[in-house]
């Protein structure tokens, strides 16, 4: 993460925000550990964040910032050197050099900006990640991507507003640190060569669940002006009274007795980073463990800065009027299995309970009947029709539901990505939640020991990724995500609602262009016939 790079004197640029000198590698700049929002620490802890005050020395932004305190897990992987610490509020500018652009015209012009919002759970990760190193990107796609952190788990998604109304705590804190991180593009994104009137706000699982929350988030208008959500947790969304269990929940875990909300509130605030970590992991394994598919961690309808569930919003066509690009991995349910996760229930009896709370939370949408539900999987083994169930209430039946509603508003495409290595079916997790992440990048090795193309498919991945990257790419352009210029690429057309679903899959060696009608997105959700 901290490699020593060369720095020469011009990757030293001034914005409103201070004065930060970068370092360059490949032909691409990069500035890391830009801090965006004062230290959310002390008094500041579960409070709303603070801008950053203008740096009056030059800042060295050599290095990353530190990740919000989390469990540390083999599967998302932070670096040996990371630093966990509640000062996390900080940003990576990434962007190619500019003598990279071979066209005169256009060595001046700025840049389309890429937002990127890290997933894991609302609880774990960070935009320091080694996936996340954007080379690759800004390179093939010639733009400039900001990666972010965000306060997580019961740092930033922990509501004790209902619980000590009295206590000083807001609510919402990630949602904020977000718009907030939106805001300081919006204002110094120019000195580094991106274009604030072009930004796309692109994000994975619990980023992707942040994108589909921005759209339907007012106070964000303006900020972005196209959004891409990949694997989005979209209908994983609570209102305040059981954002209030979970607080009762986790304050109990800290052992802290509540009889007396001022000394409640001051041993809150007294507690360590570490206890407050242990005591945030246990209330998320026990919320889906009671309440099977939901998460202890999220962004909270709060009547306020989210008016109503993004999903509700976004299938009634009320969303945020920006073109939206949106899908799902073939294979989403493989991994939680694989992990041992809690988060995503496979069983028979669970995942009617997540199915009922699902409709329960989201009362406006047409869900199929069980009957219907049993005839989509007539054909599939016994033994995997619970990841499919689980796929497809999880996270495809939201997206298309956002599919449908969100293209009255602007244009959709909609994709899922099905392509995954021999090894990766071999041990039976397909194209899993997150497999994409390293097409899109173009970051294939996690390190020496990542097993993913151990028997083959390095060549084949490689011209997925080039082909992702293009369209992403195109896409955050403004223009319509095709990759154009690159052999068996198909067209794709907007998602229609009305007429027939336009879906693209990525698919082996090559792109598959799927149109399928809209009833059978509805009757096989699985997308296998």
């Amino acid at each position: 993460m901290s490699n020593p790079i060369e720095t020469p004197a011009d990757c030293t640029v001034t914005a409103p925000a201070g004065t930060f000198r970068g370092a360059v590698r490949d032909a691409v700049r990069s500035w890391r550990g830009i801090r965006y929002a004062e230290a959310p620490v002390g008094e500041r802890r579960w409070r709303d964040p603070v801008a950053a005050a203008a740096a009056t020395a030059e800042v060295d932004a050599t290095a990353f910032g530190a990740v919000c305190p989390q469990l540390r897990t083999p599967a998302i992987a932070l670096g040996d050197d990371a630093v966990l610490d509640e000062d996390c509020l900080m940003l990576n500018v990434w962007s190619a050099d500019v003598a990279a652009r071979t066209d005169a015209d256009t060595a001046e012009t700025p840049r389309p900006v890429m937002v990127w919002l890290h997933g894991g759970a609302y609880t774990f990760g960070a935009s320091s990640q080694r996936t996340y190193d954007a080379t690759s990107l800004v390179t093939r796609g010639d733009v400039v991507v900001v990666t972010i952190n965000y306060r997580l788990a019961a740092f930033g998604f922990l509501d004790l507003s209902g619980l000590l109304p009295d206590g000083g705590f807001d609510r919402n804190l990630a949602l904020k640190d977000v718009l907030l991180a939106l805001r300081w593009v919006q204002d110094n994104i120019a000195a580094f060569g991106g274009d604030p009137d072009r930004v796309t706000v692109f994000g994975e699982s619990a980023g992707g669940g942040l994108v589909t929350t921005l759209l339907a988030t007012p106070s964000a208008a303006g900020l972005f002006h196209r959004a891409i959500a990949q694997s989005s947790p979209a209908s994983s969304m609570y209102g305040v009274e059981r954002a209030r269990e979970v607080a009762e929940r986790f304050v109990r875990e800290l052992g802290i007795d509540q009889t007396d909300p001022a000394s409640t509130t001051a041993a809150l605030r007294a507690a360590s980073a570490d206890e407050l970590v242990t005591a945030g992991m246990a209330v998320y394994a026990q919320v889906p463990d009671e309440a099977p598919g939901t998460l202890a961690f999220a962004p909270i309808v709060d009547g306020d800065l989210l008016p109503e569930a993004p999903a509700t919003v976004l299938h009634e066509g009320r969303g945020l009027p920006v073109p939206l690009m949106i899908g799902t991995n073939k294979d989403e349910a493989s991994l939680f299995k694989f992990m041992k996760s809690p988060l995503i229930p496979i069983t028979e009896e669970r995942i009617m309970k997540m199915f009922s709370d699902m409709a329960a939370d989201n009362p406006t949408v047409e869900l199929p009947s069980v009957a219907q539900v049993q005839t989509a999987y007539e054909n599939v083994r016994k033994n995997t029709v619970g990841l499919g169930v689980a796929r497809d209430i999880g996270f495809r039946m939201p997206t298309v539901w956002i599919a449908e509603g969100h293209a009255a508003a602007a244009p959709v495409w909609l994709y899922r990505f099905d392509h995954a290595t021999p090894f990766l079916h071999l041990i039976g997790l397909g194209a899993t939640h997150g497999s994409e992440l390293a097409y899109l990048w173009g970051t294939f090795s996690s390190g020496p020991k990542d097993p993913t193309f151990r028997l083959g498919g390095k060549r084949a991945g490689e011209q997925i990724s080039a082909r992702m990257q293009g369209r992403w790419a195109a896409f955050a352009h403004g223009r319509t995500p095709d990759a154009d210029g690159m052999t068996g690429a198909p067209q794709w057309p907007a998602y229609d609602p009305a007429g027939q679903t336009a879906t693209l899959a990525a698919h082996l060696a090559y792109e598959m262009l799927s149109l399928v009608a809209l009833q059978r997105q509805r009757t096989d959700p699985r997308g296998t016939r």
